[in-house]
């Protein structure tokens, strides 16, 4: 099973401790598929400084393949995390040499030579969906918190599972899920926090509870839910099975600091 993933990284530098993590959306994804048995790579860029080698180390050292992870001369990206009750929060962002990403045709073959590809919303690889869509490969995007962002509207005809990141079972989340199905996505799944996670494939909506645990740092906890859902998709797992190792694969990353 290969997956790709693309675009953006970033070290998450904790304001107490001024400890650092390597993460990102793509980069977690990749780490979390490997951790399951998937053969994944991530496409990126990291800058010329000490985050840089850390970030490429890491990801080898997980077993990811790097070979098409990139050093370009300038800063690697960070944003600043505080823990609040055991729960992240997000302050500033510096995207340094990410802020220029692109990908280049033999990226696009590499890529082209996986079973899908995933990406974010803060990653600049959008553009590149459609190009994705009439090459056959199937494609993953998560959406994070950005319900009303202008791609939710624009990109679903070029993504075949969309993710999202809300707070419960609402009216306001499955009518978004029922238009992003609408749009052109094949399937569209929120991760609900507490309240667990739901999906609607066009015909129905699945619903999953969270795994009873203890909360240890709820980083990289979406992330590892969308590979647990990816992975079972492509080992052909019925939608509820998928939402279930979703949701085991994210109970096992919020038991320890740091998203991996």
């Amino acid at each position: 099973m290969r997956i790709a993933t693309v675009g953006d990284n970033c070290m998450d530098v904790y304001h107490a401790s001024g400890k650092a993590y390597p993460g990102g959306n793509p980069v977690n994804v990749a780490v979390y598929l490997n951790q399951l048995g998937a053969d994944s790579a991530y496409i990126g860029w990291v800058g010329t400084d000490t985050y840089g080698n850390r970030m490429i180390q890491a990801i080898k050292d997980k077993g990811v393949d790097v070979t098409h992870l990139s050093q370009k001369v300038g800063k690697t990206a960070i944003t600043l995390v505080e823990l609040i009750d055991n729960d992240r929060k997000f302050g500033e962002y510096d995207e340094g040499v990410m802020a220029n990403f692109s990908l280049t045709q033999e990226e696009l073959d590499f890529i082209g030579t996986h079973q899908i590809v995933h990406a974010g919303i803060w990653g600049h690889v959008e553009r590149y969906y459609p190009l994705f869509k009439e090459r056959g490969i199937p494609t993953s995007f998560d959406f994070s918190d950005q319900l009303d962002h202008s791609l939710v509207k624009t990109l679903p005809p070029f993504v075949d599972y969309a993710f999202f990141s809300y707070t419960k079972d609402d009216v306001y989340i499955r009518q978004l899920l029922k238009d992003v199905k609408r749009g052109g996505s094949k399937m569209a799944v929120a991760t609900l926090g507490e309240n667990g996670s739901l999906a609607f494939d066009g015909e129905q909506f699945y619903q999953c509870s969270v795994v009873d645990t203890d909360v240890v740092d709820t980083m990289g906890a979406g992330d590892s839910f969308i590979a647990g859902f990816i992975y079972g998709r492509l080992q052909g797992l019925a939608i509820n099975e998928c939402l279930e190792l979703g949701t085991e694969t994210a109970s096992k990353t919020i038991r320890y600091f740091g998203a991996w």
